[in-house]
């Protein structure tokens, strides 16, 4: 149901939303703008483009129109924010089109020495991989908001077209908090998980809680002391893919058998959370996995080998597993591929997440971070992020906990009684009801105190 796309998202209630409708659409899916700078991929009446440079002669904002409270768009907005979510706009070129490193055997290849390769090396293999990132137009760097502002866009207009001016809503995160934040550790090698205890007491002198992501398969050994090391301190424990040898998603009959193990593995150690390795992932095959939660999606994948990205700061789900996208750039990145040690990029791109209430999450490698220059970037970081916790509220968090306040508020209802809102659901009393009102042409929150 097309109506249904803000009641997802903002948990409003039903009965204050004016209808949205789409027209019945054919034809091929392709890029078209919705105002000047929210790109779409799907299909529309307008017309598209199979060129993401010619989207802007596409503009499907022209074609809406608010009628006896309703909202006509020439496109269905589920289409286009699945679409972006799942990465159908990526387009897969046959390989005699695409770069030679593109080609399965040579990724192959890759990952077969990759362990032999020191990480001078590699970097420089990694920056000839994604040297063309900062020429990338979509999604936009270095966050992203496309699904978010597409949201906002619809719910004006639906505001507009029953002549509401505030419309109530579940506030995004508990208690009010304008932001979340969490913090991951990506466990690659054996010097890396024997770093982890260093890295606890790190975390813990600035008052962050982290989760670690351990590969469970011949890399490095996983001893019970050492899970109960992470746990004991409150830290959360996590699978992180099967092997790490690139493959994971390469071939359908080959993952289904690798999917068996990793569910094997999140039993083993009664763990909720997942995370492929060097961010592989293709969502449509999630239904094969047993776990609650997915950490494998970037919000701009212009540094990882998989390109593309979920253009949403905002946790959403993929069934009945929760995605929880990466939206900063990872350490390795940083200071392997941009050969930037300082926290400026981190900090740009948390305050973007700021002014959009987004999910503001990291990954930090504990193998990297033995290097002395990048633990003296990753403590300003933590000094910065400590800071900004006490200072704004922000809900500092594991994302097991993201996962249980994403599914409970998914469950939650704006009820009306006595001319007041409430809101029923588990964990109801955490929530806070908001306000999206209208400010000229623009929407801003209200959250109550």
């Amino acid at each position: 149901m097309v109506s249904s796309i803000l009641s997802d998202y903002y948990r409003v209630p039903d009965e204050g939303l004016a209808r949205v409708c789409a027209p019945p659409l054919s034809g091929e899916d392709g890029f078209f703008l919705f105002g000047p700078d929210v790109i779409c991929y799907g299909k529309s009446a307008t017309g598209v483009s199979p060129e993401i440079e010619n989207a802007g002669r596409f503009d499907a904002s022209r074609n809406a129109n608010l009628k006896n409270s309703e909202v006509h768009l020439p496109f269905n907005p589920v289409q286009v924010v699945e679409n972006l979510l799942r990465e159908r706009y990526v387009k897969q070129r046959p390989a005699k089109n695409g770069r030679m490193v593109d080609l399965p055997i040579v990724r192959s290849t890759y990952y077969a020495v990759r362990e032999l390769l020191p990480v001078s090396i590699r970097k420089h293999l990694q920056k000839f991989y994604l040297g063309d990132w900062s020429r990338l137009l979509f999604p936009r760097w270095p966050v992203d908001f496309t699904v978010d502002t597409l949201h906002e866009r619809i719910l004006r207009l639906s505001m507009q077209a029953n002549g509401i001016q505030r419309m109530p809503f579940i506030w995004f995160w508990p208690n009010g908090a304008p932001n979340a934040l969490i913090v991951t550790h990506d466990v690659e090698t054996a010097a890396g998980r024997d770093f982890t205890r260093e890295l606890i007491d790190l975390d813990e002198a600035h008052g962050i809680r982290a989760s670690f992501q351990v590969i469970p398969e011949k890399r490095y050994e996983v001893p019970d002391e050492y899970v109960a090391l992470i746990r004991s301190r409150g830290f959360e424990f996590n699978i992180h893919d099967l092997n790490h040898d690139g493959q994971l998603y390469q071939e359908r009959q080959l993952f289904l058998q690798r999917s068996k193990k990793i569910n094997s593995y999140v039993k083993k150690f009664a763990t909720n959370g997942f995370r492929a390795g060097v961010m592989y992932r293709n969502l449509d095959w999630y239904d094969a996995y047993e776990m609650s939660y997915d950490m494998s999606m970037p919000n701009v994948a212009h540094l990882e080998p998989q390109r593309g990205g979920c253009c949403t700061v905002f946790p959403y789900f993929v069934g009945k597993i929760l995605e929880i996208p990466l939206t900063t750039c990872q350490d390795y990145s940083l200071f392997q591929i941009l050969n930037d040690y300082s926290i400026d990029l981190w900090k740009q791109q948390l305050a973007l997440l700021r002014k959009r209430n987004g999910l503001m999450s990291f990954i930090a490698h504990p193998d990297y971070l033995i290097d002395a220059s990048a633990r003296k970037v990753y403590e300003s970081l933590l000094q910065y992020l400590q800071q900004m916790v006490q200072r704004e509220k922000i809900w500092m968090a594991l994302p097991g906990e993201v996962d249980q306040w994403w599914r409970a508020r998914s469950q939650m209802h704006l009820v009306q009684a006595d001319g007041r809102w409430t809101v029923e659901g588990p964990q109801s009393d955490q929530a806070k009801i908001a306000f999206a009102v209208l400010d000229g042409d623009n929407l801003r929150y209200e959250v109550t105190p």
